[in-house]
């Protein structure tokens, strides 16, 4: 058995990447070197010590370790240690009574990927590897996040501190943002955290609806109301939503004449099927979201202003993707861990592919992110994702400068006729609104996407 442990003892020490063991207790037990070489940190500083007494010093600014044993599962967490940004990973070991009898964890410098000549293992590979060694069963879990928001930058933060202390109240809410930033994601944690979690839900698409359907969808309509109704007559969605919450989504896309019926909904909760006389009176939260400037369209004539205020009462700005870059390395591990689970694989993100995320715009936001995870966890031939195989021009290393000189001026169009596409496409849905704020023809628009595979 001695044999045994020192042999764990000596294949960690061995290891490149930073390894920290704490025992059920939240004590101090194991470090290899490596994790000295990266934090800076001591045997002295930390063995045989508590947790709480190391984060009470200030020697880290949180501790992965506690947070593992009081949720009893795996977590992730950012971690600054002597000035420097790390993505650290905890992972329970549990005896035969299903109990933790010892934390790993595993940490990269986020920091020094620039300077980096070798790629580190993914650290849930890494803790998988040992685990394994150990034949202990590792319980899956998603990495950090709060009620599904997967979050670590200060606007994030921010926005769900917001969205916590608005939930019980019954104002209404709107949720501005580029699409795919997680408005939805925000609209769930608001209402989770309502008193009306365990009420009805309703989510409508206001732009996914045919404009002639959306009334009768929202508002229902009696028996005979029109040709091809329902001969029994139907409730609508806000009727449906009544004592919960519903969440309009892409309020934009509403047309005037709705925005009215809409407006007294808000004034006075009340709804008037289509082909109906009586008023049915309703209890319900209105969340709306959209990805357009409300105030310009108010300017235009084409949205009303007195709807504009009554939605406008608690507004949450969500912030693109490229205006919180910390959140791109959680987001990126906890989108790959999901497209492994779901497809059996093991793929791990580079240093190089780490670093590229983060330098680009991401247009599209989390959701392009996600999508684009998924694909390439399935295309790639490797278990390993590198930066070149990213559809985007980033790079991390040293040859970036002397690469992009070799590209032809025709490939360096291309590339930026395709962001400059994506960006409009994803800001104003339609290739006719597109076309015009890029100042060429729909059908010019049209085949340049073509072209470029889009």
């Amino acid at each position: 058995m001695k044999k045994k442990v020192k042999l764990y003892e000596e294949a960690m020490n061995a290891s490149y990447d930073p390894i920290f063991i704490t025992d059920k207790n939240g004590y101090g037990i194991f470090m290899n070197e490596a994790y000295t070489r990266v934090t800076g940190l001591t045997k002295d500083q930390l063995i045989g010590r508590h947790m709480k007494d190391i984060l009470k010093d200030g020697l880290i600014s949180d501790s992965v370790s506690l947070k593992v044993l009081k949720k009893k599962r795996r977590v992730t967490i950012m971690q600054y240690v002597n000035g420097k940004e790390l993505l650290v990973t905890g992972n329970p070991i549990f005896d035969e009574n299903n109990e933790i009898s010892y934390v790993v964890t595993n940490l990269r410098d986020i920091t020094s990927l620039k300077n980096l000549e070798q790629e580190l293992h993914k650290t849930k590979a890494l803790a998988n590897k040992y685990l394994q060694e150990l034949k202990v069963y590792q319980k899956k879990e998603q990495v950090i996040h709060h009620e599904g928001v997967i979050a670590n930058s200060s606007q994030m933060l921010n926005v769900i501190h917001l969205a916590q202390k608005i939930a019980p109240f019954h104002s209404t809410v709107l949720l501005l943002g580029e699409s795919g930033v997680g408005k939805e994601v925000i609209a769930n944690l608001i209402q989770k955290l309502s008193n009306r979690s365990n009420k009805p839900f309703i989510k409508v698409n206001c732009a996914a609806i045919p404009k002639e359907l959306l009334e009768s969808e929202l508002f229902g309509y009696e028996k005979g109301a029109f040709t091809g109704a329902d001969s029994r007559g139907r409730p609508g969605l806000f009727e449906q939503a009544h004592t919960g919450t519903i969440f309009l989504d892409e309020i934009g896309e509403m047309s005037l004449q709705l925005q009215g019926k809409l407006l007294r909904v808000l004034q006075e909760f009340e709804v008037t099927r289509i082909g109906g006389r009586r008023t049915i009176k309703i209890d319900v939260r209105i969340i709306s979201a959209t990805n357009k400037d409300l105030e310009s369209l108010v300017k235009k004539g084409e949205f009303r202003e007195d709807l504009y205020y009554r939605l406008n009462i608690i507004p949450i700005k969500i912030p693109p993707l490229r205006e919180r870059q910390e959140d791109i390395p959680l987001l990126a591990h906890y989108f790959l861990d999901k497209a492994n689970e779901k497809y059996q694989l093991n793929k791990q993100f580079t240093d190089d592919a780490l670093l590229a995320m983060k330098s680009y715009s991401w247009p599209g936001n989390v959701r392009e992110m996600q999508n684009l995870i998924e694909r390439l966890v399935i295309t790639t031939d490797t278990n390993e994702i590198h930066s070149s195989h990213f559809p985007f021009s980033n790079k991390v290393n040293g040859h970036s400068q002397e690469k992009s000189i070799e590209k032809t001026m025709k490939e360096v169009i291309h590339e930026v006729e395709r962001e400059m596409i994506l960006k409009a496409i994803t800001k104003y849905k339609t290739t006719r609104k597109a076309a015009k704020i890029l100042g060429i023809s729909q059908s010019t628009l049209v085949k340049k996407m073509q072209r470029l595979g889009l």
